[in-house]
């Protein structure tokens, strides 16, 4: 339970269901200035890296006030005020759980990824190590036979054929975010509002009095501020990512203070005008050359993937050489695309689009589908 009005929905959808809820509000005391302090998630292993790092120990660790009025992230300290509100006024246990160590992987990732000149997503490694991963063996230690969030995605079919599909809003489905989930945790989630369109939870919780039925939804990065991401990056890390900006045949046309601060596909805050719209195509990591041109250079027909995760049972999607038609979603809020996938060696894969895509980044998932259903997916390299 975040806080906000979907995982509060989805609690009391639970309920009328005839199921024992136990409401869990996930900290992990990530304090960077001028994001928000606390959050909600965590994966294992704590890293090295120092600043924006909170120490405290289990159940011990305080949750802090946002810095930023702004902040539309989630975890925050009204967050986690407006979760126990809501787990009072529908009676059920809650509990803050102190996932500080485990979140420590999701910030090492995030900045390691943007330290390679690649575009993270740690919305989805949330997702994977924390959400489906480590609260999965937290309801085991409480006997829970089941993990629900306020996702919207769908969950269809027995235990033995488990589908995860998307939401029926299509314009608030979440599917993508979850391709990478362990295939033996399906059988064990529950998706509830999956099944309505945001206006309709949103009524719910209005009906049910619910204090957070208007509340804004989550909309950045929980443990970084809007725009703040190549500062967190850069208080992180001491390598030094400057370089130059060049146009595609190699004009150097101005020089920037790090690769952390662009993303494939970006045109806003380049550094350099020209007169016209023109976006970053390309990042050399080893160079710190950030390329700029039109955007017809963005076009992509296709791409590799690697760390693939199937969520269907078929041997098949294991097997090198096998080839299938789906359609293709290379970033959250992209739409798939018609294409041709073949399973690689060592866990990579192929995609072949029918029609050319812009904005291909490495570091970002590609998700191939079914018509609603998610085959699963891997990480574009």
């Amino acid at each position: 339970m975040s806080g906000g009005v979907d995982s509060s929905v989805a609690a009391h959808l639970l309920l009328e269901a005839g199921h024992e809820v136990v409401g869990l509000f996930m900290r992990h005391g990530q304090v960077f200035e001028p994001a928000c302090a606390v959050e909600t998630v965590a994966a294992s292993s704590a890293g090295t890296r120092q600043s924006a790092r909170s120490a405290g120990s289990l159940g011990s660790l305080p949750i802090v006030e946002p810095t930023s009025p702004h902040k539309q992230g989630c975890c925050s300290a009204s967050d986690a005020a407006d979760a126990r509100r809501v787990a009072d006024r529908l009676d059920i246990r809650f509990y803050a759980v102190d996932f500080t160590g485990d979140f420590d992987r999701i910030v090492d990732y995030f900045v390691d990824e943007y330290s390679r000149g690649r575009t993270p997503n740690p919305c989805v490694m949330c997702n994977n190590w924390i959400k489906f991963g480590r609260l999965a063996e937290y309801a085991d230690g409480v006997g829970a036979e089941f993990i629900a969030t306020g996702h919207y995605a769908r969950m269809e079919g027995g235990t033995a054929e488990r589908r995860l599909r998307r939401g029926i809003d299509a314009d608030k489905d979440q599917s993508y975010v979850l391709f990478g989930i362990d295939r033996d945790v399906l059988p064990r989630i529950m998706l509830p509002v999956g099944e309505y369109d945001k206006s309709t939870v949103r009524a719910l919780a209005g009906r049910l009095g619910l204090g957070v039925a208007a509340k804004k939804d989550s909309q950045e990065i929980c443990f970084v501020a809007p725009g703040a991401h190549a500062d967190f990056v850069r208080s992180q890390s001491s390598a030094d990512t400057s370089g130059e900006l060049v146009l595609s045949d190699g004009t150097v046309v101005g020089h920037h203070d790090g690769i952390e601060s662009f993303t494939i596909g970006q045109r806003k805050g380049l550094g350099v005008t020209f007169g016209e719209p023109r976006f970053v195509v390309r990042i050399e990591a080893d160079t710190r050359r950030v390329v700029i041109g039109h955007r017809e250079e963005l076009a992509r027909v296709e791409l590799t993937a690697s760390e693939t995760n199937w969520l269907v049972g078929e041997a098949d999607f294991e097997r090198a050489g096998y080839e299938f038609a789906c359609h293709a979603q290379i970033r959250y809020n992209s739409r798939a695309a018609a294409a041709r996938a073949r399973v690689l060696p060592e866990g990579r894969l192929h995609i072949r689009f029918d029609e050319p895509q812009l904005g291909v980044a490495p570091g970002q998932a590609v998700v191939c589908y079914d018509g609603d259903r998610v085959l699963g997916g891997g990480w574009i390299d």
